[in-house]
């Protein structure tokens, strides 16, 4: 990035991106939000829409998700629907845009191919410190929803990836009892090692006895022939990203308390949240800048 950022335009999103505003004004740098009509004011930060946010900024931050489904932006704050017309899209072919899910954008607006788009949410080291609130946010699901107390529970985690890492450690910490679901031999040597009991991902027959499940495998394991062999009594939580990793018809048909838990780090820690993608984007621009 050739030109200095002095400014961002920060176009939709939830109570993330307000932290992140906050943050980024305290190290300095001048931000207008866009497509946060329905906020009446943001401490001293611009409120626009978003073709002039987009106008007077050096850089774009997009959310997690950038999009919709429909191609329209992830704008919760917005007062209508909203989608980048032909104009917004041709500013920001002109400025750095840090998104998440950049193929999802591109996906829904192909004239940005050649634009400068970088991902922050493909990196592993955002992966990495977003999986701590991702974990938080699970154990604050289980503890609402679950009648019992996390200690003494028996818990199952399915997935031994970032996210599957974190929340082991904090369900043994809780005082749980907890089985780790992984396939490989490499990934059953460390769970074993940090005293978890394993059970292959791929011989899964049966939920039984355990009160608490976090899924976090983004392909369908809970099938409707495992969701017949599972207990009526546990508690199902899937942490994957779309489509999931569990039949939601068949649990309802099956009447088993299976729960959705997408966006956590926003829902749970947006303050936090916000400064991961501050630090993220910091990184990447020192990059880019070398």
């Amino acid at each position: 990035m050739q030109n200095k950022i002095l400014s961002f335009g920060i176009i939709g999103g939830d109570k993330r991106q307000l932290f992140l505003a906050d943050s980024l004004v305290k190290d300095g740098y001048r931000v207008m939000l866009g497509g946060f009509d329905n906020l009446q004011s943001f401490g001293g930060i611009s409120i626009a829409d978003v073709r002039t946010a987009l106008s007077y900024s050096d850089a774009v931050l997009l959310p997690l998700p950038p999009v919709r489904a429909d191609g329209s932006l992830n704008a919760p704050f917005a007062q209508s629907t909203l989608y980048f017309d032909e104009e917004e899209q041709e500013l920001l072919k002109q400025k750095p845009v840090f998104t998440s899910m950049k193929e999802k954008l591109i996906r829904a607006y192909p004239s940005l191919k050649g634009a400068k788009i970088f991902d922050y949410s493909a990196r592993d080291d955002f992966s990495v410190l977003n999986a701590v609130p991702t974990a938080e946010g699970a154990v604050e699901c289980a503890m609402s929803a679950y009648e019992g107390t996390i200690a003494g529970s028996s818990c199952l985690v399915t997935g031994f990836g970032r996210i599957g890492k974190i929340l082991s450690r904090m369900l043994k910490a809780l005082g749980a009892s907890v089985t780790v679901s992984a396939r490989s031999s490499t990934d059953r040597a460390f769970i074993r090692a940090l005293g978890y009991d394993f059970v292959n991902t791929e011989e899964l027959s049966e939920i039984r006895g355990y009160n608490i499940v976090f899924n976090t495998v983004p392909k369908i394991i809970f099938d409707r022939e495992l969701l017949q062999n599972t207990g009526r009594d546990t508690l199902l939580i899937d942490l994957a990203s779309l489509p999931g990793g569990v039949d939601f018809d068949a649990a309802a048909a099956l009447r088993i308390d299976a729960q959705r838990a997408l966006s956590l780090p926003g829902k749970c820690a947006p303050k936090t949240a916000g400064e991961i993608i501050k630090t993220t984007v910091y990184r990447m621009i020192e990059e880019v800048n070398r």
